[in-house]
Order: structure tokens, then sequence, then C-alpha cells
């Protein structure tokens, strides 16, 4: 089914340049240009809320409008626009002549269905591109186009190839580029501040050297335990062991 367009409004203008532009959005309109079908371009003067107005549809700037001038018709897309920097208004327009019976390529916004499976797996669903160009007639140009994810596992992804066109519409492309992907979520590093790492080590040795039946510390005198208990005291620096006094006999 046919889309219906909206209707605008225009008047020709054989003034060109900054003054006659100035005068004209004094005047509360703007410059405008209509291009297209192997015509000279078509010089006019619009009312910029009426553009708006005219695009406030579902198909946004694919909506196909009916600029009435002169007593004629002529079949458009708002193609490009100018606006002042610090005031957004729009400042100037072109719009796109076309023929009904002739495809035009529009790009048309992807919109993802479904909730992919990488995603209840706790994967995350990247998409990569947000729009595609399509091929086709003015009156038949889609909202936008579904992406299916729903089957779309952990490492999984969706290329332009893979997605299926509505009736009447071709997807151009010269690459086959990724269209939206599953990847799993990142794992997040624990840092540990070096003065932290360093007290628990200190607190992890002296807990070790205090225990019970522990091994010395690296570089601390081994002490040897008596019968009665008691531990004796190492020999002074330069004494003789016993059995060395007795000739090496025990």
């Amino acid at each position: 089914m046919a889309e219906p367009t909206s209707i605008l409004a225009a008047n020709s203008r054989a003034e060109r340049g900054k003054g006659p532009a100035r005068r004209l959005r004094a005047a509360g309109l703007i410059p405008a240009v209509i291009y297209g079908q192997k015509r000279e371009p078509t010089h006019v003067a619009v009312d910029p809320a009426a553009i708006q107005k005219a695009i406030a549809t579902p198909h946004k700037f694919n909506t196909l409008l009916t600029v009435k001038l002169d007593g004629t018709e002529k079949r458009v897309l708002f193609k490009d626009y100018e606006v002042d920097p610090v005031t957004r208004r729009l400042l100037h327009a072109d719009f796109l002549e076309v023929d009904a019976a002739k495809p035009v390529r529009v790009n048309v916004p992807i919109v993802t269905t479904g909730k992919a499976e990488g995603v209840v797996a706790g994967g995350i669903l990247t998409v990569s591109a947000h729009t595609i160009v399509a091929e086709v007639l003015p009156d038949r140009i889609p909202v936008a186009i579904e992406v299916d994810v729903t089957t779309l596992k952990i490492g999984g992804s969706i290329h332009i190839a893979d997605v299926k066109a509505p009736a009447g519409v071709k997807i151009k492309y010269a690459t086959n580029f990724t269209v939206a992907v599953v990847t799993a979520p990142e794992k997040e590093e624990v840092v540990v501040p070096a003065a932290v790492a360093a007290a628990g080590v200190a607190v992890a040795e002296g807990a070790a050297a205090a225990a019970p039946g522990a091994p010395p510390a690296a570089g601390a005198p081994t002490v040897a335990a008596t019968p009665g208990g008691a531990a004796a005291a190492p020999a002074a620096k330069g004494a003789t062991p016993k059995s060395e006094a007795r000739g090496g006999k025990k």
C-alpha cells in the first residue's frame, strides 16, 4: 500500500544571493532548491515551519512530499538542509524531485527485534549499523527495516547479507559489514595497591613466625631445645665444639 504524501506550499523566487536570502528569512521564509530528474534546479521560497510539519511523520526525512508551486505539483524528498549554529533555525533546504515509477536510494533506519540468546546468557548486544541503504519506489519506503537478533549467541553476529529486506525493497551494500554482534562481558581486573599488598605479606610472615612449630625466619639462628625443655644457647664465636675438643669422638 502506497504511503500518503504531505503537502508543502512553495513560491518561485528569481533573486538569489545573500541579500535576497536575508530578506526572505526576515519575512519568515527560507530559500530552497528543487533538483533532480535531469532538469534545471528550481529555486523556491518555503516556510520552515511548514517543512518541519510536513516531515513530522514516522518516515521523517523519507516522507514523500508534494510541493505545490505555481499551479503545478512536484513529488520530492527532503534531502539536505542548513541550520543556524546558534539558534538551530532552518536557513536553507534542498529537495530531490522523484518519479513515482522509478526507485530511489534512501537511508532506512534499522530496528532490532527480539532478545538475543547471548544477552540472556550475560553477553552484550552491540548494533554496529543504524541505517541501511535501500533502493525502493518513493511511495514504498519503509519506516524501518527490522533485524531479528533472537538466535544470536555469545560471539555470534549478523551481517548485512543476512538481513531480509521487506517486499519491494533492495538492500544495497559494497562490503558485507557487521550489523549486530553479541560479545562476552569483560571481566573486571582487581588491582591491589602495592602498599596494601606489602602490608599483607608482612602480616602473613609475622603470623607464620608466631605459629607453634613454625620454621624460623630466613637468617635467624637455629636454637636446639635441651632435654629439660630449655633452649640451648648458641656457641660463642670462635668457641670449639666439645666433639672436636675430644678428637672428633662423640
